[in-house]
Formats: structure tokens, sequence, C-alpha cells
């Protein structure tokens, strides 16, 4: 069994997706329907950067689709490679979500960018810039991370400090957990956690405190908007984040999505149901960030990680 899956913010690079474009006119026009979709060049910004401004989350987002779309249609038309025919599953990591529903046709592009950049800015909007942050507890399983976390907020508010938001917000796979809140409770997590068995702490540099519940007003935002949008039964089951579960209910998926932007992605949890399920083989659209959690989370999976033409060429001599 198969699962195709798709990367989240960090992914991005100045650069993404331009080598394809100029190889396929099957990606070229994904690139164009997504700038025509926003209302912007965004592929200019994936092409030629700033670096600044392909990492502003409302643009990150949609490139990164973008991006894993394009390489998943150069496979299925120039490739003859039909996902319903050769893929049980799909599933992706945080905005990751929306390009697997995507591309299981549950989502039409122009809205799944749409939705994007609207999620990015809503995102960004939620949480005044420099009050929030996030940071990477490697070398920490979850439960570790957990326990830190609250220690960060038991030792702010020990101290007469105001109650704050420290939680996880991914649980990437068992060596590396990622949490996000107020920024005095996420520096002090970093501070205590390698005297309480991480081996080292990291402060990301994102704008905004993702996946935690300072994200409500974010949350409330793509409600209205899912709400609103065109979203069918996906062509097979997507690995929802927040519940680690198969799920391919159009009124299920908008819940989930909605429950997404401040809820934890349980993405080793998702990689161990998928397992279970019967999955032994995981496809990465777009960037190589996910392949390798994939084999940290069950070392005898085959990963393959699909970004170039050649990776492309590759994949389809073995589907």
């Amino acid at each position: 069994m198969r699962a195709f899956i798709f990367p989240g913010q960090g992914s991005q690079a100045v650069g993404m997706g331009k080598t394809l474009s100029d190889a396929s006119p099957v990606a070229r026009a994904v690139f164009e329907e997504v700038d025509d979709a926003l209302g912007q060049h965004l592929s200019r910004v994936m092409w030629e950067g700033p670096a600044d401004d392909l990492t502003l989350t409302e643009n990150a987002q949609p490139a990164i689709m973008a991006n894993a779309i394009a390489t998943l249609r150069v496979l299925a038309q120039e490739g003859g490679v039909r996902l319903a025919d050769k893929v049980d599953y799909v599933a992706g990591h945080s905005l990751g979500e929306y390009s697997a529903l995507c591309a299981a046709e549950a989502l039409d592009l122009a809205t799944t960018a749409r939705l994007l950049k609207l999620r990015g800015r809503a995102m960004q909007a939620a949480v005044p810039v420099g009050e929030g942050a996030m940071a990477a507890l490697l070398g920490a399983d979850v439960e570790k991370a957990s326990v830190i976390a609250g220690a960060a907020v038991d030792s702010i508010l020990a101290e007469g400090g105001a109650e704050q938001v420290c939680t996880v917000a991914n649980d990437n796979d068992p060596s590396q957990v990622v949490i996000s809140g107020h920024r005095a409770a996420v520096e002090r997590a970093v501070a205590l956690a390698k005297e309480m068995g991480a081996k080292r702490a990291v402060l990301l540099p994102v704008s905004a405190p993702f996946h935690c519940a300072l994200m409500a007003d974010a949350a409330t935002a793509m409600e209205a908007a899912l709400a609103e949008a065109d979203l069918r039964a996906p062509l097979v089951p997507v690995f929802a984040n927040v519940d680690a579960a198969a799920v391919a209910d159009p009124g299920a998926i908008r819940r989930l999505l909605v429950e997404q932007v401040t809820g934890r992605v349980r993405w080793r949890e998702s990689v161990l149901a998928m397992a279970d399920a019967g999955v032994t083989e995981f496809v990465e659209f777009g960037g190589k960030v996910l392949a390798p959690m994939v084999k940290r989370i069950v070392p005898d999976a085959t990963v393959t990680s699909v970004v170039t033409m050649d990776d492309v060429e590759a994949l389809t001599k073995t589907l």
C-alpha cells in the first residue's frame, strides 16, 4: 500500500519549481493558475525572491502547495499515473493537508490557493508580531516536550507572571517536537529544555505561534471560508493532522481543517496509523522534509522524495 504525502511551511526556498516549470508545460500551467487565482505573481516570488517575501506566511503556504501539486500533475499527465489507481491514502503536514486534499480532488487548485492565502493572512493577524514564538525540541518525544512546556508555564506563574500559553504544536517524529505559544513561555521552555532531558532546543524563525490556542481568531476565519468552499469527497481518504485518522466525508474534513488551526499536528501518529493500515511506501511531493521523518517513525518503510523532473521520471518507472 502507498501514501502520497505533502510538506508544510519551512520547506520553501527561492527557486522552488522554476526548473520544473521550464521543463514542463503541465507544471507551468499550475503556477499560472495559482497566480491567476490569487491575483499576484506568486511564481515570480517563488523563483526570484526575495526570500523574505517568500517566507511571509501568506506567500509561503500557497507557494509550497503549488510546487507540490505541479510535481504531482507532471507525474499524472506526463507519466500517465492516476492517483486513484496507485495510491491508498494521502496526508500532509499542516498546510500540506490542503495540498493532499487538492491532490485527491476534494478541492480544486484555485480554491486551495485562495484558502491557503487566507489561512496565512489569518494566522499572521491572530497574534501581534513579537508576542508569540515556536521552538523545536530535539531529542525529546511528545511526552517529554509536554512536561517541558508545562514547566515553563508553571515557572512563570510561580514568579507572579501572567498566565501563558505554551503547548506541543507539532509531534513530528520520535526525536523532534515543536512547541508554540507566548514568546516568554516558549523562551522559558527553551531555557529549561536541556536540564529536563532534551538534547537541544531551538527557537524557530516563524512570524506567529501556529497550532496553539492563540490561533483562535484564525480558526474562526477559516471556518467561515471553508463553509463557502466547494469541498468534495476525496478520491482516496486523507489522514487528518488533528486526529491521525483517515477521513473522506466532506463535512468531517471541514471540521478537522478548522480544528487544525489551533490543534496539534499529530504527524508521528498519522504515519504510524498509515503503517498500521498497511502502508509500506511513502512518496513526498515538492520537498525533502517529511521523508526523513517517516524513516525515523517507521524505519522499514520505503520513502521517496519527488522534486525534479528526474525524480518524476524515476518514480514513474516504479509505479
